[in-house]
């Protein structure tokens, strides 16, 4: 099998890997540049270049016939073009078409909660479970839906996109239109804003983790208090609807040791689960998991990943 080319396009940082599938997809090359977002789309398109030429000079490999990305938003698929992007400048372009002109190879594009779910559950910490929810808690909140081993992408490119249910009424406006959304409540920079509104003072989240684990700041420790409450009701009407095996969190939010031990009993009160949750645990691949499995979306031609062609 060839080596395994990917790339996660976030909205601060490109990444791009190659992987060996011959030898327990082992990390050949690792590479990350800024997107630099804030000068548009075509210079977007043109850090994607960059970063592969580098990935090949730097593994001494020919481009791939077929390259991987994650993106931030998905592909509509009846018109082609990117939508639900908090990358917005990415919204409304036929993203995919341009990287295929561009690199003059095939891309298969998918949501980037897609390929870190399909990571994890391929070879990370729901590795074994039939059926997994991968959530990501970053900058933004988003979710991917695996069954086994097929990444499930839904008619409209959708499926997993739990970030925008509305989690608090009357709530902070979002980019979608919506207020309250489980992104506004739930993200990491939403979490930050409302320790500021509590404190007066703008700190860092793993600041504010670290004040809330260590009980030395009654405002860090409402913060967290918060988003425990609020991360047990809104993963809970994921759980009656997919009742998954696994639910594996990712994203910075992931490092929240208190998230793994709290969650449980919330989602048990909230969700339909008489018999006890879904397992809820952390990333195995950490940051990587996105681009791995943005890697993955190609793994073998003959084989059918579920995911949008």
């Amino acid at each position: 099998m060839s080596l395994l080319w990917g790339i996660d396009l976030g909205g601060t940082k490109i990444e791009g890997v190659i992987l060996d599938p011959a030898q327990d997809h082992r990390q050949v090359v690792r590479l990350r540049i800024e997107t630099e977002a804030s000068k548009g789309y075509n210079h977007i398109v043109g850090r994607i270049e960059e970063l592969v030429a580098s990935m090949a000079t730097a593994s001494g490999e020919p481009r791939p016939p077929t390259l991987g990305i994650a993106t931030p938003g998905v592909l509509d698929p009846r018109l082609g073009t990117l939508k639900n992007s908090n990358t917005v400048c990415l919204i409304g372009h036929p993203l995919r078409k341009d990287l295929e002109a561009a690199l003059g190879l095939r891309v298969e594009m998918a949501n980037d909660a897609n390929c870190f779910a399909l990571a994890e559950s391929t070879f990370g910490a729901a590795r074994g479970f039939a059926t997994s929810f991968g959530v990501i808690l970053g900058t933004g909140v988003g979710g991917g839906i695996v069954v086994h081993g097929q990444a499930l992408p839904g008619r409209h490119g959708i499926a997993g996109e739990w970030g925008h249910n509305v989690l608090e009424e009357n709530g902070a406006p979002c980019y979608c239109g919506k207020r309250g959304c489980v992104e506004t409540v739930l993200s990491g920079p939403a979490l930050e804003r409302h320790y500021r509104s509590l404190s007066g003072v703008a700190r860092p989240l793993p600041e504010i983790a670290r004040r809330a684990a260590g009980n030395q700041d009654p405002h860090a420790t409402a913060t967290i208090r918060r988003l425990v409450e609020f991360f047990g009701l809104g993963i809970s009407w994921v759980i009656n609807i997919l009742d998954p095996d696994a639910i594996v969190i990712g994203g910075g939010l992931s490092n929240i040791d208190s998230l793994y031990a709290a969650l449980p009993p919330l989602v048990e009160r909230y969700a339909f689960t008489p018999e006890g949750p879904s397992a809820i645990l952390k990333n195995v691949h950490g940051d990587s998991s996105g681009v791995r499995g943005a890697a993955w979306l190609w793994h073998d031609d003959e084989v059918e990943t579920g995911l949008p062609k």
